[in-house]
């Protein structure tokens, strides 16, 4: 494949990118919406359009780490940044590149930030329900010398 030829491959990898990560980043910015909103459904729909993205990002990876090795670079960023100065040494897909790289850090980041909205909404639901029914959230299991695990929120009626 010549220089010519790759450029375009490129260009139009690095495209279909930038429209992912610009879909996965709204789809991040509406779970974040829904995540409080007690619209599980609507979380649901939102969460495999997430997935699909993702799946759609990761073949495209795998097309682009395939270019680099098709071209004998390695395929990391330092073998995708060689392939880009060789195949476009005017750096007309530098701008395209740097995009991308910006859009999946936001992306990051928003998933992240959902995460910790999760995992703080589980701890809010987990200690309701203890307050509820009086029992901790750990599964009852033995210990290392076999004995069953106590159970505490029992009353102490009287002493022997």
């Amino acid at each position: 494949m010549d220089a010519g030829l790759c450029r375009e491959h490129l260009a139009e990898l690095l495209g279909e990118e930038i429209v992912l990560l610009t879909e996965l980043q709204q789809l991040l910015e509406q779970e974040r919406d829904l995540i409080g909103s007690g619209e599980p459904e609507a979380l649901q729909r939102t969460t495999r359009a997430r997935a699909e993205r993702l799946g759609a990002l990761a073949r495209v990876e795998e097309q682009r780490r395939s270019l680099c090795t098709l071209h004998g670079e390695s395929p990391d960023r330092g073998g995708l940044e060689r392939l880009r100065q060789w195949c476009d040494p005017a750096g007309a897909l530098a701008p395209q590149l740097s995009e991308c790289l910006g859009r999946a850090m936001r992306c990051r980041d928003l998933n992240d930030r959902n995460g910790v909205m999760v995992a703080a909404r589980m701890k809010r639901v987990s200690e309701l329900l203890q307050a509820l029914t009086g029992r901790t959230a750990r599964a009852a299991t033995y210990s290392p010398r076999g004995y069953g695990a106590r159970v505490p929120g029992g009353r102490v009626l009287g002493t022997v």
